[in-house]
């Protein structure tokens, strides 16, 4: 008599793009959580093309100790195929592998269709828009929820712009929320050549984002007192914050817009597949205690000659990026294009270890809404808070993920069936700020003033 065959294994989590420089990361932040230590993550797979890196990887990221026994899978996001088999033994999915416009797609969709929940770090705009018009019915059917932006970008943005709209009691609202991002570090600050690259081919893709918006449903707009904020200068000093600051067209803007355009339609939130009454209480008392408000983000340092390499790289970027030499060249030459701010090799360890973050986020409304016409609609009351943490790209980002998947493994009851969302409207009721907090990320009211009438 033939035997049975037994059904391949499906793990709490699975790790996919293990191998790359964000990747490994994930996987040492990952490999704390593992049994004998207290928490829903009971079972891990790792997975990527090669499985030599993806083992060599594992080795890194358990060092100085052995590399535990974790399995490791191989797939490929050129392979459907291997992307389906991946899926299918995965609960929640981490996708790790950039640039997202060319690998994210095809595994979204694969963990759409076989119903598994997927979790990605993806700060670009076009595809993660693209994914909710192609994979959001599907996901739905399914009971898969899609959740991007899962890392720096853009938890702290979202976590931190209802951080400051939930301090506005009435009758008080804001009118903007704006955040000054500032990285410090006492060694130099080095980004992943991944992150230079995706914000080339935005550039290079910006007609294809614009008409994916016009293709689509007009998002609802949520109602905020007063007028909205003038533009204001490109660049300016802030005395309190003590930065040189500059407008930054980031892919947070977009994430928080597109959270409140979803509020907006569910005043309550979203509704958990299977959510206790507790948790049903708490989100829509989380949700009646949001005020939206017009969000933009800025970055700053404390010299204005900290400034001169932002403008030259977002200028390197706009103008080149917008041809296929110009792109040529600054994918190969990016610490020339970025005045080293990115390079191929990446960051030192110890580069990464000396790195860490600031947001401020500067709310500024009326200390009572109903008088917003009034005054000239002139906010009179300013809320400042900040969200802290360490290095953004191969710590903050891998602290984030890992927390993400553990509200989902430890509640799925009481998040959305399915879906593609943002990472607001899932994970704003829950406890996820609790767990940054104490995983190294601060949240902290820093002042509340009366604005000057004149």
């Amino acid at each position: 008599m033939a035997t049975p065959a037994t059904e391949p294994e499906v793990f709490d989590v699975v790790i996919f793009g293990a191998s790359g420089f964000t990747g490994k990361y994930v996987i040492r932040e990952a490999l704390k959580f593992l049994p004998p230590n207290a928490s829903p993550l009971r079972t891990l797979a790792l997975a990527g093309r090669s499985r030599d890196r993806v083992a060599a990887a594992l080795r890194w990221a358990a060092a100085p100790g052995p590399a535990p026994d974790v399995p490791i899978l191989v797939a490929d996001a050129s392979d459907p195929a291997s992307l389906a088999a991946l899926a299918s033994r995965a609960r929640v999915l981490l996708s790790c592998a950039g640039p997202f416009r060319l690998y994210g797609h095809q595994v979204a969709a694969a963990c759409a269709e076989a119903g598994a929940d997927c979790l990605d770090i993806s700060g670009e705009p076009e595809f993660m828009e693209r994914v909710e018009a192609d994979l959001h019915e599907a996901a739905a059917r399914n009971g898969s929820l899609i959740v991007s932006a899962c890392g720096f970008d853009s938890i702290p943005a979202e976590l931190g712009f209802l951080f400051n709209s939930r301090q506005w009691d009435p009758p008080s609202a804001p009118v903007s929320i704006v955040a000054h991002v500032s990285l410090e570090s006492d060694k130099k600050i080095v980004g992943n050549f991944g992150t230079f690259e995706s914000a080339v081919l935005g550039v290079a893709n910006a007609s294809k984002l614009q008409a994916l918006r016009r293709s689509r449903p007009r998002p609802a707009k949520p109602r905020i007192p007063g007028p909205p904020p003038p533009t204001g200068p490109l660049i300016k000093h802030d005395k309190a914050l003590g930065l040189w600051v500059m407008k930054l067209p980031s892919a947070d803007t977009v994430v928080v817009k597109r959270t409140l355009s979803k509020v907006t339609e569910h005043p309550e939130g979203l509704p958990g597949v299977e959510e206790t009454p507790d948790f049903a209480e708490r989100r829509k008392e989380f949700w009646s205690s949001v005020k939206p408000a017009h969000f933009g983000v800025k970055i700053g340092t404390r010299s204005i000659l900290g400034v001169i390499p932002l403008i030259c790289t977002g200028l390197f970027i706009g103008i080149l990026g917008g041809f296929s030499f110009g792109r040529s060249l600054l994918l190969k030459f990016p610490a020339l294009f970025s005045m080293g701010w990115f390079r191929k090799s990446g960051p030192t360890e110890a580069e990464v270890s000396s790195a860490s973050f600031k947001m401020w986020f500067v709310g500024s409304g009326y200390g009572d809404s109903t008088r917003a016409s009034g005054r000239g609609g002139k906010p009179d009351k300013e809320i400042v808070t900040r969200v802290s943490g360490p290095e953004i790209g191969y710590i903050t980002t891998p602290i984030v993920l890992i927390q993400c998947a553990l509200v989902l493994l430890s509640q799925r009851g009481n998040l959305p069936k399915g879906g593609v969302y943002t990472p607001g409207a899932v994970f704003g009721p829950t406890d996820l700020q609790k767990r940054l907090e104490e995983n190294g990320l601060s949240f902290d009211v820093i002042s509340t003033r009366t604005l000057p009438s004149d």
